[in-house]
């Protein structure tokens, strides 16, 4: 549906889109990682889809285009300030607006979607379970890609942390990829990854050591679940994200890499956005062989929350 506004230089044109939101990574509204979908955004261009993503303010909004058949899409994935090739759960959740929406081809309870992004082709399997929930599995777009390693008291000053409160048994600090970089740095309990705040000065620094500093904490310290973890990226637009797939997947990517087993599959249940008060949980797994990561998967639940339109 379209409609007319009169402006400084005529008449232009403007168009209605829908819009919805769902919390992702839970089984809780208003738990997880809130994301805006636009199911259909022909029409927007980047600056405009730029500008909305900055006025929903959350940490991503997604923008899906048709990509020549009913499983295809196209999609563009933007934080407030910057579009980025890949993220988990904007992946995650808009594979299930879609569902919700009736726009994808279900074999029984199962479907399978695939979003072209600029990382690369990412897979999504949605599943129906037996109590109506549709859990979300994303196939991250890249192999692990490991980068630089990071000096400890260089951590710690961008996290408010002591050089004591990292842990390097398994790895030292050092950059993970599957499609999106992160600094992954493990925190030796569950009071120090509570104390963490990241620090302006300290990440700038690592910013200018060539650095993209959103740094992803973790540690094991942690009875109910297999990983406890929290992701800041200040220099982003987001100070700190309730659930992040994209830096999970990185995370247990590495640690499937640096396993001293040639192969093997290994499961993680994650939680993230303990101390923000929006409980999450991550459901990840990597496969190895040949001594190396050769598939990584991270999925979860999503519930929505609210629809509307905006008029551009």
């Amino acid at each position: 549906m379209s409609g007319t506004q009169i402006g400084c230089c005529g008449i232009m044109t403007m168009s209605d889109y829908r819009y919805y939101t769902c919390d992702v990574f839970t089984r809780e509204r208003f738990g997880g990682n809130p994301l805006a979908v636009v199911p259909d955004a022909r029409g927007l261009d980047t600056g405009a889809m730029q500008a909305l993503a900055g006025e929903f303010n959350y940490s991503e909004t997604t923008f899906v285009f048709p990509h020549g058949d009913r499983n295809t899409r196209a999609v563009r994935i933007f934080t407030p300030t910057v579009e980025v090739p890949f993220a988990g759960h904007p992946n995650v959740g808009t594979a299930f607006m879609l569902a919700a929406l009736d726009e994808v081809e279900w074999d029984a309870d199962a479907a399978l979607v695939r979003f072209e992004e600029k990382a690369g082709t990412v897979p999504v399997r949605i599943v129906r379970d037996e109590h109506g929930g549709v859990f979300c599995e994303l196939t991250a777009p890249g192999p692990l890609a490991l980068g630089p390693e990071l000096r400890i008291e260089d951590v710690a000053a961008a996290l408010g942390l002591e050089a004591e409160d990292i842990v390097t048994t398994m790895h030292p600090p050092r950059v993970a990829s599957v499609g999106l970089p992160f600094v992954v740095v493990e925190v030796a309990s569950r009071r120090a990854l509570a104390r963490a705040v990241p620090d302006i000065r300290g990440m700038k620094a690592l910013q200018g050591r060539g650095i993209t500093p959103d740094i992803h904490l973790y540690t094991r310290d942690t009875e109910e679940l297999d990983l406890q973890t929290r992701m800041f990226a200040p220099l982003d637009g987001v100070l700190e994200d309730p659930a992040t797939g994209s830096a999970n997947s990185a995370l247990i990517g590495l640690l499937g890499q640096v396993d001293p087993a040639a192969s093997g599959q290994w499961r993680w249940r994650i939680a993230q956005g303990v101390d923000m008060g929006r409980a999450s949980e991550l459901f990840g797994s990597v496969e190895k062989a040949a001594g190396g990561v050769s598939a990584v998967r991270m999925g979860g639940y999503c519930v929505p929350v609210f629809a509307g339109t905006f008029s551009w």
